[in-house]
């Protein structure tokens, strides 16, 4: 389901789902996702941030786009090399190498692509180079690393081993500062874009921190956002928005008008339908679900009508691009919806 308001040549067609809630603290299945990234090979890498009551549970899934399990790796809440806390956003660096930012750890943890730990970086603190929450983190092509500091509102640059190289941004409203950003993004041009939480709004700068432009405002409507979460940039310049508030992905075209958005599609995924082939009994109980209710007038808020309709996104905290693909994760339903670019 997407819907476009000028004649910019762009179509997302809906592929598939993937997940399925995890039960226990391991095994195939996700457990309240934050954020997804693909390795060199095409595995997918899903970050498990779980909520508090099963903080054991705290750890990287790996699968393929056929739904394939492959491993896990991480070992629940703690502060040892493979423990998380809060766990964010991640992304591979040029060599493979997966880097982890923790928010309640206040650092970035590295792991290679088949799960070991590499190493770990970062302090708490307001200083060059320690954070306060770190949140989103994006690599340019020169694979220095570009890390959302969320509670001191700037953006860091690092190596890729974790040296300070610079910052921008303090709080406010105006161009160029921040309040609570989020996700963030590098694209071809090695412009750096970022997810102004609680201002409304996505953020260009140039590789060096000088502010460029701003999209969208606060709102319901097209081309609004309320309290966006992540970015993602394609090789033409067209910028897909995960509008979290708002329960939905807006795609911006390369001058920054509204051109799409999605609302979700999601169908059974393979994961799902195994579980109902071993327990038939639940297919009944699903028959008589309403799943895509038609809500009152009063409750047809983006929240209440993605809570209550299955297809619908619900928490869509990332957006990840890989060639064609676009991958959005959904915190709430523990799955991931797929769309490609045609």
């Amino acid at each position: 389901m997407s819907r476009r308001t000028t004649a910019t040549p762009i179509t997302l067609e809906y592929v598939k789902t993937i997940g399925i809630t995890n039960n226990g603290s391991n095994g195939r299945g996700f457990a309240n996702p934050y954020d997804l990234d693909l390795s060199k090979d095409g595995r997918i890498f899903v970050l498990n941030r779980c909520d508090p009551a099963r903080r054991d549970a705290i750890r990287v899934g790996i699968c393929n786009l056929a739904e394939e399990w492959l491993g896990e790796f991480g070992k629940g809440f703690g502060t040892g090399d493979e423990n998380f806390g809060l766990p964010t956003a991640m992304a591979f660096d040029s060599q493979d190498n997966l880097h982890i930012t923790d928010e309640y750890l206040h650092r970035v943890t590295v792991f290679d692509s088949f799960g070991n730990f590499l190493h770990k970086w970062g302090t708490f603190g307001s200083g060059n180079g320690q954070f306060n929450g770190p949140s989103g983190i994006a690599f340019d092509a020169n694979d220095n690393a570009y890390i959302v500091d969320q509670h001191n509102n700037r953006v860091q640059k690092f190596t890729g081993d974790g040296d300070y190289l610079a910052k921008w941004g303090e709080f406010g409203n105006q161009p160029g500062q921040f309040n609570m950003p989020w996700g963030i993004t590098v694209d071809l041009q090695n412009n750096v874009w970022v997810a102004d939480w609680r201002n409304d709004r996505i953020q260009k700068f140039s590789a060096n921190g000088e502010f460029v432009t701003i999209l969208g405002d606060p709102g319901l409507k097209n081309g609004q956002l309320r309290r966006p979460s992540d970015i993602a940039v394609d090789d033409e310049g067209f910028v897909y928005i995960a509008d979290w508030g708002n329960e939905r992905v807006q795609v911006f075209n390369p001058i920054g008008d509204f051109v799409l958005k999605l609302r979700g599609q999601a169908t059974l995924s393979k994961w799902s339908k195994d579980f109902f082939d071993s327990n038939p009994d639940e297919v009944g109980t699903r028959a008589m679900a309403n799943l895509t209710p038609n809500l009152p007038k009063h409750l047809r808020d983006p929240h209440n009508e993605s809570s209550q309709t299955e297809p619908y996104f619900w928490g869509p905290v990332s957006v990840t691009l890989d060639t064609n693909m676009l991958y959005v994760t959904e915190h709430n339903r523990h799955r991931f919806q797929v769309y490609q670019k045609v």
